[in-house]
């Protein structure tokens, strides 16, 4: 049975809460040293965000497999103002906050697979995976 661990977020705490869920998860799996570094900036980013921009989400780990290989899927859940252009929000350097806007950017660079979608005043969904030894 795959694994699945659910981490809610809506304090500071809660960030370095769903990176210690996602990185013992990835060890668990079999993940490199490198890899379950990775997991860990990624997910450290999309919980701060949430902390910061929606005050309250979720972040759901599962085990996949695909394609013949381990997997992690991650996916960061908030029912916060939303994010109206999605491309500028990824952009090196671009902050609705007071931040140097690297956070998602960072994040995607880190994932093999990254996806995100948001709808003003209903929340942005943050899907990402990680494979074991790469893409």
């Amino acid at each position: 049975m795959a694994t699945v661990v659910r981490v809610p977020v809506d304090r500071e705490i809660d960030v370095v809460t769903a990176r210690l869920r996602g990185s013992e998860l990835a060890e668990r799996l079999g993940f490199s040293a490198s890899e379950v570094y990775a997991i860990a900036i990624a997910v450290s980013e999309v919980a701060r965000n949430i902390v910061r921009y929606a005050r309250r989400g979720e972040i759901v780990f599962s085990e996949i497999d695909g394609r013949g290989r381990k997997g992690l899927s991650i996916v960061a859940r908030d029912d916060g103002p939303g994010i109206a252009d999605l491309a500028r929000a990824k952009s090196p350097g671009f902050s609705t906050g007071n931040s140097l806007g690297l956070g998602l950017n960072s994040a995607e660079r880190q994932m093999d697979e990254f996806d995100m979608s948001s709808s003003l005043g209903q929340g942005t969904t943050v899907t990402m995976t990680k494979w074991r030894n790469g893409k």
